[in-house]
């Protein structure tokens, strides 16, 4: 399910890969309740191409304080890449958060301790990013297609004439020095007028993929919830926009709501696409704890269809799944998929915003116990702050048979969840819960058609109560 990974694991921008049998994912990694960007060390998980539910941790991989430029820890790693060259050996590639140079690391193994190897630099020594005229780098990608290394880089900050856009750079075989000089290949916001990506220019968040004999350029857009991609016949020109593959609030889908309507807080995104056992997916991240700096991992099946594009989907809970849960037993809220209010307007702006009079200062949120670091119950997450008007969606459900839902939820609050199969549908079930101190089960008879369903849980009543769980039976 969604989010992939456990529940107090915090992996964003993730990049999967296959190396043998198993599919890597690498990602930064933000900390829960944490109070800025990917503060924690890189660490990697995998799965069985055969079996993405089952995911192992495989340990931390880099830490921080491993870059010369970063003895002290005083800055943080960002979105990295790995990509395996033509030696055979595993090349880490990441952008310190106050450096402006991509660093590189070597490995002997896709998931082992990485050594530092250099900084990305020209033929006369001088390092990417340092060179006049170069742009600081960010969020690096690779992309090796036989022979050829592609470094992939850059921001597009808004109203930023500086940030020309996404950066092309090709390496030489050692992975490490500039054969061909940086080119930009989809322009930032300032340069995108009268372009295929107007109104979805570039970012961040630079990721090549190759299909068939096209490249696939993924990218974060300027409306930086969505991850979009842009196609061409060469890596380094020539690249036309294609569309939005994913949005972490549902912002352009209508099959459930208005296409302009946020259904989830949002904020920044960042992943990429794979062809895993024939089934593509993409691998994005989604926000929590009311904030951008806790962010979680999540996986949707894609598909490409025969003329190269990729539809946008929706957020779901079911993961990697491609078939919709059993509606039995018992299911956490934390897979919750989205999470709105048409009261207060959570719905409609960003998160970790408290004080704006636009945002109430404590919105819905997905969350855990404890107030930081070395204080987290793993084995509780949650949604808290739950107001009158509050939704909360689950997707999807092969109901069938279902006579009765059951809801856990604890905190001050008396009201009642109506639970639909649409936002705007009949109501159901209607399951009355009061104030508890502690984690207390509340049941009421339900009239959930057969069929494959969303279930929505929206909020009648005072007070603030707290989910953890639902059952279905």
């Amino acid at each position: 399910m969604n989010p992939y990974l456990p529940p107090n694991v915090y992996i964003p921008d993730g990049e999967p890969h296959i190396f043998g049998d198993r599919v890597y994912v690498y990602g930064s990694q933000d900390r829960a309740h944490g109070h800025v960007f990917c503060l924690e060390d890189y660490v990697c998980y995998s799965a069985p191409v055969s079996n993405l539910c089952d995911w192992r941790f495989e340990g931390v991989i880099w830490e921080k304080t491993a870059d010369p430029l970063n003895r002290d820890g005083h800055m943080v790693l960002y979105a990295p890449d790995v990509a395996c060259g033509p030696d055979g050996r595993f090349y880490l590639y990441y952008v310190l958060d106050k450096a402006s140079v991509v660093s590189v690391a070597v490995c002997d193994s896709p998931a082992g301790r990485y050594e530092f190897y250099g900084y990305v630099k020209y033929a006369d020594g001088t390092l990417l990013g340092e060179k006049p005229g170069d742009e600081p780098q960010f969020d690096p990608g690779l992309l090796v297609d036989g022979e050829n290394i592609y470094l992939y880089t850059g921001i597009g900050i808004i109203g930023d004439k500086s940030r020309r856009g996404a950066i092309a750079t090709v390496l030489e075989r050692d992975m490490l020095t500039i054969k061909e000089p940086p080119v930009y290949i989809a322009p930032s916001g300032a340069y995108g007028a009268g372009t295929s990506f107007e109104g979805h220019e570039f970012f961040e968040a630079s990721s090549m993929r190759k299909v068939g004999d096209k490249f696939y350029f993924v990218y974060s857009s300027v409306h930086m919830t969505e991850l979009c991609y842009a196609v061409s016949d060469s890596p380094t020109s020539g690249f036309v926009y294609g569309g939005v593959i994913v949005s972490n609030c549902d912002l352009g889908i209508s099959t459930y709501k208005p296409a302009e309507k946020r259904t989830y807080p949002y904020g920044n995104n960042h992943g990429s696409i794979i062809e895993i056992e024939g089934q593509w997916y993409v691998f994005y991240h989604r926000m929590t704890n009311d904030t951008w700096f806790s962010r979680q991992a999540c996986i949707e099946p894609v598909c490409i269809l025969p003329d190269g594009s990729i539809p946008q989907v929706e957020m779901t809970s079911q993961g990697a799944r491609c078939a919709p849960f059993v509606a039995r037993g018992r299911h956490p809220a934390y897979m919750a998929c989205n999470l709105w209010s048409d009261a207060d307007g959570a719905g409609t702006v960003k998160i970790g915003s408290s004080g704006s009079p636009s945002v109430p200062a404590k919105p819905a949120k997905i969350t855990q116990e404890g107030a930081g670091d070395g204080d987290i119950d793993t084995n509780c997450a949650f949604i808290s702050s739950i107001t009158d008007g509050v939704t909360i969606g689950f997707k999807y459900f092969a109901c069938e048979g279902i006579k009765k839902i059951t809801i856990t939820t604890r905190g001050y609050g008396r009201g009642s969840f109506l639970v639909r199969t649409s936002p705007d549908g009949d109501v159901l079930s209607e399951i009355p819960v009061v104030s508890a101190n502690i984690w207390t089960k509340f049941s009421a008879d339900a009239a959930i058609p057969d069929g494959t369903h969303a279930l929505y849980f929206t909020y009648s009543g005072g007070g603030t109560p707290q989910m953890l769980a639902f059952e279905l039976g």
